[in-house]
């Protein structure tokens, strides 16, 4: 009887969680041990991230039960600390900061992606990112408190710092912190901005209301997207009065706000950083080649002259198949032609995660193996309300119809919690949002520099409060 096959995964994200599922329901149960290898027990669906960090999906609807979705994988809690690709073993940090090691004959790497940093002065100090849901509980934590402040605020200038929320990186993420993050502040200024005694407070009196700028240096927003769902989205976030500013970013940022490099200075308390995400560091301590920054494979996933090793989402660098470009463009010499690298999207991740697994397993005997090709399907922008830009399959759609088309989308790629979803949005629509501040996520517990943005800093407070905001 031949001996079992262990196969660890290192990341639970869209990859590893589709490389994980196909691997339970291709292989034999006595074929191979699955593990997986994640610092968190749960999937985590990053595209309706904004929802709750602007009131309208509570965290766990957002989060899907890695034991109860893949019974037959073994979760290890932990957090990857190296590889060793001769001696075959995984290093890792378990929650309880204790050292362990994990044997494999099979390995996927699908660690994913962390906030990219710049070297802009005071930004790793006092920017927050979002990649994880402790930073989205922070900043819905913070926009709430910010708010509260400002409400009893009786100086102008401070109430409107205060309610001054800066965004920078018009991409995905960015958009949509800054459309859903409008209606949110603009909910709450309405609740916390009832008539009270004359001259008490600068909010009440009118004179301030909440303000968002959406900063990028890129000419228009969603620059990786077609200019028609652009303009979609430019329209309705400028309709909302979001300060959208394109061919600008930030020079440094500071306690009190940020210089922009057009010289300007806006005083505000919130400084979200959304400029797009970098692989994991992880592949580069890995001792294999990498392009920037993600490990180099085959088209079949494989890492070359390591035929056990299978990498894929962000953290791979996948030939796109579907994208050749002529060398004699720039990428080479004699006219042969090579490919872009996919895109570092969630639509190519959940794919690629369904390739390896399809590769991995014909490596053991079971199938065959497939280089992975991916025609994109479309993309979906949700802004908020009853607005979003979608163009499924290459149609361009907005209003009510995209933003249609981008739920009923969500809910057929979400793994679980569908249903608790659909209620969450349900109540969003026929009742007010609750304007209440949890504070279980601190400043510094979510600092923009680093690794595991998934997980808050819990090890204790620090000493001191260091550059972070004091009120948090």
């Amino acid at each position: 009887m031949p001996s079992r096959i262990v196969i660890v995964i290192v990341g639970a994200g869209f990859a590893g969680y589709r490389t994980a599922r196909a691997l339970s329901r291709t292989l034999p149960r006595d074929r191979a041990d699955i593990v997986l290898l994640n610092p968190t027990d749960y999937f985590l669906y990053l595209p309706l991230l904004p929802q709750v960090a602007t009131g309208i999906l509570e965290p766990r609807r957002v989060t899907v039960s890695l034991a109860h979705t893949l019974p037959r994988v073994r979760l290890v809690l932990g957090e990857a600390a190296g590889v060793d690709l001769e001696a075959r073993r995984v290093a890792y940090t378990d929650p309880e900061g204790r050292h362990a090691e994990l044997a494999y004959d099979r390995l996927v790497l699908a660690v994913g992606s962390v906030n990219k940093l710049l070297p802009v002065p005071g930004v790793a100090e006092y920017a927050h990112g979002f990649r994880g849901l402790p930073e989205a509980l922070y900043l819905r934590d913070h926009i709430t408190r910010q708010t509260e402040l400002a409400a009893a605020e009786t100086d102008a200038g401070e109430c409107a710092s205060r309610c001054t929320f800066v965004v920078v990186g018009a991409g995905y993420t960015g958009t949509e912190v800054a459309a859903q993050g409008k209606l949110f502040t603009d909910a709450l200024h309405a609740q916390t901005a009832r008539p009270g005694p004359a001259g008490r407070s600068a909010w009440r009196s009118g004179g301030t209301r909440p303000r968002w700028l959406l900063l990028d240096i890129a000419p228009r927003v969603l620059p990786e997207l077609d200019r028609r769902l652009s303009a979609t989205a430019d329209r309705v976030l400028r309709s909302r009065g979001v300060e959208v500013r394109t061919g600008t970013s930030v020079r440094e940022a500071t306690e009190d706000g940020v210089w922009l490099d057009d010289g300007e200075f806006v005083p505000t308390r919130t400084l979200v950083w959304c400029v797009g995400v970098r692989p994991d560091p992880l592949v580069g301590g890995v001792g294999l080649p990498v392009e920037r920054g993600r490990l180099l494979v085959t088209p079949q996933l494989n890492v070359p002259g390591h035929p056990e090793v299978f990498a894929c989402g962000d953290a791979a660098a996948v030939p796109d198949l579907t994208r050749p470009v002529s060398k004699a463009d720039g990428h080479g010499a004699d006219g042969e032609r090579e490919f872009e690298l996919t895109p570092m999207t969630a639509q190519h991740a959940s794919r690629q995660g369904d390739a390896a697994a399809r590769n991995l397993a014909a490596s053991l005997g079971h199938g065959e193996a497939r280089p992975y090709k991916h025609h994109d399907l479309g993309f979906a922008v949700d802004l908020g309300g009853l607005k979003a830009a979608a163009n499924p399959l290459g149609v361009p759609l907005s209003g009510p119809l995209a933003d249609a088309v981008t739920r009923g989308y969500h809910l057929a790629a979400m793994p679980g919690n569908r249903v608790r979803v659909a209620a969450d949005w349900l109540l969003d629509a026929v009742l007010p949002r609750q304007a209440v501040q949890l504070g279980l996520v601190r400043s510094w517990s979510v600092p923009l520099d680093t690794a595991s943005p998934e997980l808050a800093r819990v090890a204790g407070a620090p000493a001191k409060e260091g550059p972070h905001r004091a009120t948090e």
